[in-house]
């Protein structure tokens, strides 16, 4: 397994680093995570886009911390969680992680805040572990075809080519800044949202052993994500489904999930793109603010 020896250049101020052991040691197939811990109150659950890390959330975390326990978790095998050689990004296997986080932590009252790939992962968790989540926040689920590859020409080309096999473990190995950060603010309206040190955080974790790997089996698990939206139905908690104008879903998409969740809330925001706890987090802590 490659262990959790890098460490982020990024810190977010009044948080914890933490970690959680694979369940039954080192002989286990799960992978150490990572997470980040801040404030006093109820529990808030924080779960990153494609691609991104724990550090997605730092400037919702100081927002939230005055009153609520937020832990920002790194999904497995991303931003510093363990990669284990040969293991599974699969919506399951991520949502595993999550529902480790939650279960090894024994937390109850839980909100779950997810932005794409992590809306859905909030989604299925809260499925899962009905006496666990208390309320659901989804931002911009990533449960369509195409995914990322709406972000624009460039990222149809690399991700493209990063899952194509064979030619694929070369992609993934050429990511540098100017790629990842074009790709990035192609969910973004404020192109200034994307930090430099954020870009620079990103490419440092994404260059971890291993890394490639686990980059392209998530690329590819995107059917899997589409997949498990017939277990929304199947959430007991409230849930407000939030998107971006500029998202890259379409309204078909955002009304079959509406369709899904009658009882969901429903909010379009003016202004924001796919990634808006980058651009807008205010907003977002606005949100958890009326559930409160």
């Amino acid at each position: 397994m490659s262990t959790t020896e890098s460490h982020p250049t990024i810190r977010v101020p009044g948080t914890a680093v933490r970690t959680l052991a694979p369940r039954g040691g080192r002989l286990s197939r799960e992978g150490t995570l990572r997470y980040l811990k801040a404030g006093r109150g109820a529990p808030v659950v924080l779960l990153h886009t494609v691609r991104t890390q724990a550090e997605h959330f730092r400037s919702l975390i100081p927002l939230l911390s005055d009153h609520y326990t937020v832990y920002a978790l790194d999904l497995p095998g991303m931003g510093h969680s363990e990669i284990v050689p040969g293991a599974s990004y699969d919506e399951p296997a991520m949502r595993a992680g999550v529902e480790r986080l939650l279960t090894e932590l024994d937390l109850h009252d839980v909100t779950l805040v997810g932005e794409s790939m992590g809306a859905v992962l909030a989604l299925t968790a809260a499925a899962g572990l009905p006496a666990r989540v208390r309320r659901v926040v989804a931002v911009n689920a990533y449960d369509y075809r195409g995914g990322i590859t709406r972000s624009g020409t460039l990222a149809r080309v690399v991700i493209g080519g990063a899952v194509t096999p064979g030619v694929g473990q070369v992609v993934a190995r050429m990511e540098n800044r100017a790629v990842l950060g074009r790709i990035l603010q192609g969910g973004l309206i404020d192109n200034s949202a994307l930090r430099p040190d954020y870009v620079d955080e990103l490419l440092r974790s994404g260059s971890r052993p291993g890394y490639p790997a686990v980059a392209r089996a998530v690329y590819r698990a995107l059917p899997s994500l589409i997949a498990a939206r017939s277990r929304y139905p199947e959430v007991k908690a409230p849930v407000h489904l939030v998107y971006g104008e500029k998202d890259w879903s379409r309204p078909s998409d955002r009304r079959a999930n509406k369709e899904l969740l009658p009882a969901a809330e429903f909010t379009e925001l003016r202004g924001a793109g796919h990634f808006i706890s980058l651009e807008r987090p205010e907003i977002v802590a606005e949100l958890l603010a009326w559930g409160a």
